[in-house]
């Protein structure tokens, strides 16, 4: 059967993260890619300057149209700014059968633009966090989700990892990428113990839309079938290759987009 992700989230008017990342993601990686939109932005590689929530009863027709047709075999969900959102999207996950459920906690976009209201913060970890099969936290997000500061070695890395798996996820992956140091170090952490994945850091101001390409990556493996921790060594492999390639495309004048079709795409950045 065709391999079918699901991603919710909000769209990036840019191109470059939320919904059309994710998109692009589950193309590059054979995955076909379905879609309910939370929000709409109004953003570029420069920032974002205005916010638009879907109403709630309209996401929930999205996820009623798309669970309900198509196999979704498994699911990524990124920014949800709104609690009636975020309650709406809980509420769609225990109506269907959304496969695996990797949840992506988008607070602030790469521009420093807050995208998730702060009475929104505590629905999301009392209602949703807990249906989550993975939650892919960044440091500064993992610092607000578990009220504390940002970590700047392994040992608080691992610490707020189990913090935030008693929340009750199945599993933490803890993004390195905002921190210090040569290598760009992640953190698996589940019932079977920590795992440390790294890469080299790059030097590149084209990040836009690193955490939505690596969530909506693990969520086409796991539409695979991929057991877990394979599923992340893929996605960061993905997205370390992606971010390499990111200076072969020229898009705005800002902090431009990694680039998903780095495996399709002549060097160029045009269709070869």
């Amino acid at each position: 059967m065709t391999a079918i992700a699901v991603t919710i989230a909000g769209s990036d008017s840019g191109g470059g993260a939320g919904i059309q990342a994710d998109l692009k993601t589950f193309s590059a990686l054979g995955v076909y890619g379905a879609s309910v939109l939370t929000a709409l932005t109004a953003q570029n590689t420069r920032g974002v300057s205005a916010v638009h929530n879907v109403p709630a009863d309209f996401v929930k027709a999205q996820i009623d149209a798309v669970y309900g047709d198509l196999a979704v075999k498994a699911t990524k969900i990124g920014m949800l700014s709104q609690p009636a959102i975020i309650e709406t999207v809980a509420a769609g996950l225990d109506a269907h059968d959304a496969g695996p459920v990797v949840l992506d906690p988008v607070m602030v976009a790469a521009s420093g633009d807050p995208l998730i209201a702060d009475d929104a913060v505590e629905v999301l970890l009392s209602v949703l966090v807990p249906k989550a099969d993975l939650i892919t936290p960044n440091l500064h997000e993992a610092a607000r989700l578990t009220g504390s500061n940002v970590a700047a070695d392994r040992a608080t890395m691992e610490r707020q990892a189990e913090a935030l798996l008693g929340l009750g996820s199945s599993a933490v992956l803890l993004k390195g990428g905002h921190g210090g140091g040569a290598e760009a170090d992640d953190l698996l952490l589940n019932d079977a113990g920590p795992r440390w994945f790294s890469a080299p850091r790059i030097a590149t101001q084209n990040t836009h839309g690193t955490g939505c390409t690596l969530s909506s990556a693990i969520a086409a493996s796991l539409a695979k079938g991929v057991a877990l921790a394979d599923a992340v060594a893929t996605a960061k492999a993905y997205i370390q290759a992606a971010i390499a390639a990111a200076d072969q495309l020229s898009i705005g004048s800002g902090h431009g987009p990694v680039h998903h079709f780095h495996a399709l795409w002549a060097d160029n950045g045009d269709p070869s």
